[in-house]
Parts: structure tokens; C-alpha cells; sequence
């Protein structure tokens, strides 16, 4: 704990009993009075310290503002994607509370073995239109669903609401199934481009600074909130609360479900790192790239 900090997870039944032993009695709601009066409030630990910090940092976010400014004055497309933490359906335990008559019963262990299958919420977030999408995947988080994940955005809302793009911003993290470092993703990522005829540049936020990609905090909590206390026992259900999220700030969300099948411990094709035809920016090239549709592939 920080030593700065006092702190006490003492009841208030139980300040009062140690108050009474000290010689000074006083009720319980006395004891809500006097911490109140001296700012003690309950307050939950929050991830905002991080485990490091890049020396390249501050250069890589004025990066990604001047890239966002540029794609809001060009009125081009701004996806923030990110993939959920996965699910298990079953019986299993989830945080949160529900108005029930009766009492819920789950399983006291979330082995994945008693799963009936599991979630992989994939997210896409677009950063003008304050809409959310969530593609549910049912097989792994690999770099190939992630990318028919934005695929699958495209076609439904992407063309339709951008129907002059030219370009397209990714912002991401730098691990998972869009890692920085992996080809598999690039290649993955070059197949989109060609597919949808349409430039996809990407913005890897610098390492230990995830949380503040924009669907951590504009998306994700909010979807968190509207699925709290619910069992997955479907697909179905997750999709439908999902669904439901929404904010006063006008948040809406999409939810579709991918069935496909993906392999884990693919690499890219042989011959791809050397044959590629990814532009890396001169600017922090390892986090900032795009990846121009071939001609020959879009015949």
C-alpha cells in the first residue's frame, strides 16, 4: 500500500467497537459522520499507474494527434479497435448484481472444460460517429479475425457512412492480434487493403499506454455495465445485451456474430517480410504504418 495513504478496512460497527475500547463510545452513525467530515470515502484501486514508460511516448501521441486531425479534416474514417477480455458460456460466475426472487447458482470453478463454448468480442469503435461494433468470435483471437472483424464493419457501415474515403486510421495497441511486431497481422492487414480497395493506415499506442486508446474508455466499460451480473449461458443472450449499451452522450452498438474457425500459430506466407509492400512512415516507423491495396490483387 502507498505509505501516503491511510486508509482502514475496519466496519463502521467495528470503528465504533474500537472507539468504545479507547474510551471515547460513539454510535455507528456518529462514525459515518466523523469520516465523512474528514474525507475518508469508500474507493475501489484503479489500473492508471503504469508498469513503465517509453522514451518515445510524448513523440508517438502528438504522432497520433496530428494523424487524427488530419483524418477529421479529410473526413475519413477513425476506428479504435481493441478485442475484449474472452468469455466463458456456461454456468459460470460473472461479477455484478441482478433483482432476482431467487437465488443465483453457479459453478463454484470456471474450468474451461464445463464450458460450452467461449466469447471473443472483438470491438471496433468509431471515433466520430460515437457508434460502437462488436464482433463476437467463437473460435480465437487471431490476426486474421481481427482483420475480417473491420471487414465485416466495412461493409455494413463503413462504406455507407464514408462513402468518400480514400483512407482509412486504425488506432490500436501494440500486442494481440494487430501486435506491431507481428508480419502475420501486416499480411493479414495488406489482404484487407487489397479486399476493400482502400489505404488502411495504423497507430500503435506506445507500450503501458492501452488505456488510452479511445474504446477502452468510450466502449468497453459502458458494454461491461449493460452485460454486469448476467450468466452467458448463449451467444445469443451476450449479443442481445450488448446491444443494449447505451449512454446519455449518445453511444449506440451494433453486435454480429462470427462463426468462422481460426487457427492459432499462424505465420505470414513465406517470402512476405522480404516482398512486402507496407509503408512504414518515417516518423516511428515500428508503430506507424499503412498498407496500400495492390492493383494485381484487386482485379
Amino acid at each position: 500500500m502507498n505509505e501516503e495513504i491511510r486508509w482502514t478496512n475496519l466496519t463502521l460497527g467495528e470503528i465504533a467497537d474500537y472507539l468504545d475500547a479507547c474510551g471515547t463510545p460513539v454510535s455507528v452513525p456518529v462514525v459515518k459522520q466523523l469520516l465523512t467530515k474528514h474525507q475518508y470515502v469508500k474507493r475501489q484501486a484503479q489500473k492508471r499507474q503504469a508498469l513503465g514508460q517509453h522514451p518515445q511516448r510524448d513523440q508517438q501521441f502528438q504522432n497520433i494527434a496530428r494523424l487524427r486531425r488530419e483524418a477529421e479534416d479529410a473526413g475519413q474514417p477513425i476506428l479504435s479497435i481493441d478485442t475484449k477480455k474472452k468469455e466463458l458460456l456456461g454456468n459460470f460466475y460473472r461479477a455484478g448484481q441482478l433483482y432476482t426472487q431467487q437465488t443465483l447458482r453457479t459453478l463454484d470453478h470456471d474450468f474451461p472444460s464445463a464450458a460450452s463454448g467461449v466469447i471473443i468480442p472483438h470491438g471496433l469503435y468509431d471515433v466520430q460517429r460515437n457508434h460502437g461494433h462488436i464482433n463476437l468470435g467463437l473460435s480465437h483471437d487471431t490476426s486474421q479475425f481481427a482483420c475480417d472483424s473491420a471487414w465485416r464493419w466495412w461493409q455494413r457501415y463503413g462504406q455507407r457512412y464514408y462513402p468518400q474515403a480514400k483512407s482509412w486510421l486504425w488506432l490500436c495497441e501494440g500486442g494481440g492480434s494487430n501486435a506491431s511486431h507481428r508480419y502475420v497481422f501486416k499480411a493479414a492487414l495488406q489482404a484487407l487493403a487489397n479486399r476493400i480497395g482502400l489505404e488502411i493506415r495504423v497507430a500503435h499506442y506506445p507500450p503501458y499506454e492501452s488505456k488510452y486508446n479511445p474504446i477502452e474508455h468510450r466502449l468497453f466499460p459502458h458494454v461491461t455495465r449493460a452485460c454486469q451480473g448476467v450468466v452467458f449461458i448463449s451467444v445469443g443472450l451476450v449479443k442481445e445485451l450488448m446491444e443494449r449499451t447505451r449512454t446519455k452522450t449518445g453511444l449506440w452498438v451494433t453486435v454480429d456474430i462470427i462463426k468462422e474457425v481460426y487457427a492459432t500459430g499462424e505465420k505470414a506466407p513465406n517470402g512476405f517480410k522480404e516482398q512486402m509492400t507496407i509503408a512504414f512512415d518515417d516518423v516511428l516507423p515500428k508503430w506507424n504504418y499503412r498498407a496500400i491495396p495492390q492493383r494485381e490483387s484487386a482485379k
